[in-house]
């Protein structure tokens, strides 16, 4: 299949543009600096700098990534409205470009994956969350939400539309897991606030293969979730990161002290849920690194 992808030159997106070549599949990127993406990607990727720049070569099928990193600033309120406005706009580019072919008599792309987060359900404290669960209304779920919403329209034009709600995506050389890494490693590492909020969490290879499998297997639609099987609490998180690098985990940082540094965005360290991934696994995909303690120690022999 011809795929077009957006956020192919992020942490994901990279390995992923790998493993869509190795599968025999022609990749078309977007980015708006399609010289430095290049840098990043194989050779082999067609770059440009809008998706409509490719209604000369209608893809088949559609991978949503794009968006502004959620942790990357304060959340004032012009970053929030940054964040929404950059994954709408991103997903907005998409469906017109469904709309312009279908309108030039031009097939439609058959699928589109397009990205969306653990977010969407907001705190759920210690309940087991799927994607019948109902949300926790605050600004990651409404986020989310709008997010969601704006690919909705590519199904009226008869493609099948699969939303991937997130987790942590932890591998070498990015990701979470890269800010996490220096701390621990010091022995300076511990939980955040009592430690007890959720973490779901899945390992960058699963997460690529989870997207592929959406991709290749006709009759999925709807949300999915992408996280592993067995979600960790933040206290469990760090005891087994730490075990890992073989040093403890004995400095906790204080909710109040996450308050007073990140503001309303502490709510991504200090909440969580217990997010499974019902819908792939009874779908039928299977996990490489099911665990906390398999995927740590494969990505750390490498890191």
């Amino acid at each position: 299949m011809r795929v077009v992808v957006t956020g192919g030159s992020g942490f994901v997106g990279q390995r992923l543009c790998e493993k869509l070549l190795s599968n025999g599949h022609l990749v078309q990127v977007v980015s708006r600096h399609p010289r430095k993406a290049s840098g990043k990607l194989p050779d082999e990727c067609d770059i440009r700098d809008s998706a409509l720049g490719f209604i000369d070569t209608p893809p088949d099928a559609i991978i949503n990534l794009a968006g502004e990193p959620i942790a990357a600033k304060r959340w004032s309120e012009a970053q929030k409205a940054k964040l929404v406005q950059s994954r709408i706009k991103a997903t907005h580019q998409l469906v017109t470009l469904c709309e312009q072919l279908q309108a030039n008599g031009q097939p439609v792309p058959k699928v589109m994956i397009s990205g969306s987060a653990m977010g969407y359900y907001g705190d759920q404290g210690s309940r087991m969350v799927t994607e019948e669960t109902p949300p926790h209304d605050e600004f990651a779920h409404q986020l989310c939400v709008k997010w969601e919403a704006a690919a909705k329209p590519v199904e009226a034009l008869g493609v099948r539309l699969a939303i991937l709600r997130t987790g942590l995506v932890l591998d070498a050389g990015g990701g979470a897991l890269q800010k996490m890494l220096p701390p621990f490693k010091l022995g300076l590492g511990g939980r955040f606030g009592s430690g007890e909020q959720y973490m779901p969490w899945i390992h960058r290879e699963d997460l690529v293969d989870a997207i592929v499998f959406l991709l290749e297997k006709e009759g999925l639609n709807g949300a999915f979730n992408g996280s592993a099987p067995h979600p960790a609490t933040n206290a469990e998180f760090s005891k087994t990161l730490a075990k890992r690098l073989n040093r403890p985990a004995i400095f906790p940082v204080p909710a109040v002290v996450l308050k007073a540094g990140l503001g309303e965005m502490s709510r991504l360290l200090l909440t969580g849920a217990d997010m499974r991934p019902a819908r792939l696994i009874e779908a039928g995909f299977e996990f490489q690194y099911p665990t906390l303690d398999k995927a740590l120690a494969e990505i750390l022999k490498r890191d």
